[in-house]
């Protein structure tokens, strides 16, 4: 064994030694750091796992993406006032955007409404049809697991076929091979070409994505000229387009001009929003940061409070144990040994506080994600920092017990009582 391992550890036994003698004390004392800790563990694994989560719904909307939805009107008679002072989203929109804004890669308007009748029936929600153009696919990095996807060629022809999110699919067609098959959307029969692999789902920001896979999707064309909308006159051309721009390209600044160049067309009405996900992420980031500072110092006033106690109980062992530092320094011990002995003692504490409160943690966490629904992710980082700053308040707490133990003169040490 080598020679410091073998000088470290009697201490580190007479150390447990000493706290086994007062174990409820010891075990009081430990509660600040097992709950300090804890608490860091758990408040860290909560905001990773938000993290995590914002990112896939980040990854699902297209970091480089741009998405432009119309304002649905609360009443007719609101639909009617806006419309005296804009047109609502047209398909000169489109055109404006792709012809004069710069580091645009690919755009597609869309036009959605919701069935008034669905062939087969489905027992839950019924999918709500979209049309757009053939690059959606490429723009929100969509995946078939079933089939094709539809052709330029098919758009322009108004082709009567559709694809299908998985939750549509299996609400219509059940778990059978779709491909082949007919839907009927109102009194249009569409074939299905292809099936959809399944989407993360969420509300981001006030951006509804939690039906992305209850979708029937067709060609623009198809859903422009073969699906009549009721009083669309007052509704919107289309309703949304969907934006990816160059990877050089910033995609918040080219947010900006959209939004202005829409503002202009539209007066100023206010009857469409622009979504940015590298936005939301960047806004998504400063609140976690914040989020974890400010938890981490809720949590570091337990560990203080704690380390306070450890402090307490310390200069207490001192007091009680004055008659055995003075034999100790008697038989030529240093005061340097005093110190270690005492300081010994205090990161026992704070170390042994610091694993349970690590398992306290995990059992937190673990409370959270199954009481809460909560997503939790517990690093290894959050561990290192929660125990290391444990150790850390043990040694800055325990210091100057262990150095007034060392101080205490040895003949009146041995006479005390």
């Amino acid at each position: 064994m080598p020679a410091g391992l073998s000088g470290i550890l009697p201490e580190i036994w007479m150390g447990l030694s000493s706290l086994l003698v007062h174990k409820l004390r010891s075990g009081l004392t430990m509660l600040g750091m097992i709950f300090g800790v804890g608490a860091v563990v758990a408040m860290l694994s909560i905001t990773e796992g938000a993290q995590k989560e914002m990112m896939s719904y980040i990854d699902l909307l297209g970091v480089n993406n741009i998405i432009i939805e119309a304002k649905e009107a609360v009443d007719r008679n609101e639909l009617q006032a806006r419309r005296v002072i804009s047109p609502g989203m047209t398909f000169r929109d489109f055109r404006a955007i792709s012809e004069n804004v710069q580091g645009l890669e690919a755009l597609t308007p869309r036009k959605r409404f919701k069935p008034q009748k669905l062939l087969p029936k489905t027992a839950g929600d019924p999918p709500l049809i979209i049309g757009v153009q053939s690059n959606y696919l490429a723009i929100n990095s969509l995946k078939i697991i079933e089939g094709r996807w539809f052709t330029d060629d098919d758009d322009e022809r108004s082709a009567p076929i559709c694809v299908l999110g998985e939750s549509a699919k299996i609400s219509l067609l059940g778990y059978e091979p779709a491909v082949g098959k007919h839907v009927k959307v109102n009194d249009q029969w569409l074939q299905v070409i292809g099936v959809l692999a399944q989407q993360a789902t969420s509300d981001v920001e006030g951006l509804e994505v939690a039906n992305r896979n209850n979708l029937i999707i067709a060609p623009l064309n198809t859903v422009m000229r073969r699906f009549e909308d009721n009083n669309s006159y007052l509704k919107d051309e289309i309703d949304g387009m969907y934006i990816r721009v160059k990877p050089e390209t910033d995609s918040i600044e080219t947010a900006s001009v959209v939004t202005a160049l829409l503002s202009a067309t539209h007066k100023d009405s206010g009857d469409f929003s622009v979504t940015v996900p590298a936005g939301l992420l960047e806004q998504r980031r400063r609140t976690g940061f914040i989020f974890n500072v400010v938890m981490i110092c809720i949590a570091g006033i337990s560990l203080l409070v704690g380390g306070i106690g450890i402090m307490n109980i310390m200069l207490a062992t001192v007091l009680e144990r004055t008659r055995e530092i003075g034999i100790r320094r008697a038989i030529g011990a240093k005061q340097a040994d005093i110190v270690r002995q005492f300081l010994t003692e205090a990161v026992l504490i704070s170390t042994l506080g610091g694993l349970i409160g690590i398992l306290f943690g995990f059992t937190l966490s673990y409370i959270i994600a199954r009481a809460a629904g909560w997503s939790t992710i517990v690093t290894t980082s959050s561990i290192v920092v929660a125990f290391g700053v444990s150790c850390g308040i043990g040694l800055a707490f325990g210091i100057y017990p262990a150095v007034q133990a060392a101080k205490l003169d040895p003949i009146e040490a041995i006479r005390y009582e």
